[in-house]
């Protein structure tokens, strides 16, 4: 099974951009893993808080195909505790899915077309994290899924 993260923008903070790396290079162990960045949009200031949405949209459809499913990481979607998502991935590997794409959206959260184009919401915390933070927390929480189906000692409950 292929797993996608896309998102808009690159990452600005170094030590970001080294943890990602990090439990990428971990992930190549377990699972076909790769994040893609849409680059920013240019002269945001001129948009609107939709159209700006609806643009980085239009980007993020150009990535991903009919057969994907599509899970956006929205803070109104389901929250699963870490075994819980790991029983998420194992059932979407035991129905054979081929590719899971899941997408961090913008600054301004996602256009309803992307909602509409969406399988399932989940959300990582009621609480908000930056864009790019939550890159890093997703990816480390795929990692620790792999290790908690291969019962490997890095989850501790």
């Amino acid at each position: 099974m292929k797993i996608t993260l896309i998102c808009i923008g690159k990452t600005d903070d170094k030590y970001i951009d080294t943890g990602i790396e990090k439990y990428v290079n971990r992930l190549k162990h377990y699972t076909n893993f790769s994040l893609q960045i849409i680059p920013d949009l240019k002269n945001v200031k001129n948009l609107t808080q939709e159209l700006q949405k609806e643009k980085e949209s239009q980007l993020i459809f150009k990535h991903i195909s009919n057969l994907d499913l599509v899970i956006l990481l929205d803070e109104k979607g389901k929250e699963y505790r870490s075994v819980e998502f790991a029983k998420f991935i194992e059932a979407k590997q035991i129905a054979s899915t081929q590719s899971i794409v899941f997408v961090v959206g913008g600054p301004y959260g996602f256009h309803q077309s992307l909602y509409t184009r969406a399988n399932q919401l989940i959300s990582l915390s009621k609480m908000t994290f930056s864009h790019q933070m939550i890159r890093l927390f997703f990816i480390e929480q795929v990692y620790r899924a792999y290790s908690i189906l291969k019962g490997e000692p890095y989850h501790h409950e």
